[in-house]
């Protein structure tokens, strides 16, 4: 089991990331979020799951301990494999997630690619009694306190916003991310609107 990959970012796919370690790039698949918060060069530290399946071996990771947690509960659920997990925290935050189960709010799940309602009413069913009410204020509140400590001073924020809206448009997360990667560095790094006005020119 690899609980965690530390290394140079060395290539960005569309939906995966190439971290090399020890001579070794480890192709590693992640949510269009956690994508949108690397640039080739950085130093990162994943916390992976690796999947195993007849012949096939693969690296899911996020950079959030608590996202890699969700995303063990997910696919555990009767019928969401990996690729569904992954899809599902592209669309939903764990903290969302959390809420959306222990209130019963299908709606909210089923705006995760491709999940409908039925598939949204087992994972409510399965996981419900794997949360606490408690537990998810207490992430809730140490996320926010996390966001408030790295402070607007990250410009990456300002691009990983840009993504978001991208996404809340209507976009997939692939291609949002592509567009706002080929904004030009020229484009203010703390101006969200200017970042999308020049991302929306890619497509």
């Amino acid at each position: 089991m690899i609980s965690f990959v530390k290394g140079t970012v060395s290539d960005i796919g569309e939906n995966c990331l190439v971290v090399e370690n020890g001579g070794i790039g480890y192709a590693i698949y992640m949510t269009g979020q956690d994508l949108g918060k690397a640039r080739i060069g950085d130093e990162k530290k994943i916390h992976t799951f690796l999947y195993v399946r007849e012949d096939i071996l693969q690296l899911y990771g996020f950079f959030s301990k608590d996202d890699l947690g969700m995303f063990k509960l997910l696919i555990g659920v009767n019928g969401v494999g990996p690729k569904g997990a992954l899809g599902i925290l592209s669309g939903i935050s764990a903290d969302e997630l959390r809420f959306a189960v222990l209130s019963d709010d299908v709606k909210t799940i089923s705006k995760a690619p491709g999940i409908g309602k039925k598939t949204a009413q087992k994972m409510i069913l399965e996981l419900k009694d794997k949360l606490k009410l408690e537990d998810a204020f207490e992430m809730k509140l140490a996320h926010q306190q996390e966001e408030a400590a790295e402070g607007a001073s990250d410009l990456r924020d300002s691009r990983q916003e840009a993504v978001e809206a991208l996404v809340a448009l209507g976009y997939s997360s692939a291609d949002a991310l592509r567009a706002v990667r080929k904004v030009p560095e020229d484009v203010p790094a703390d101006d969200v609107e200017a970042i999308l006005r020049a991302a929306l020119k890619n497509f």
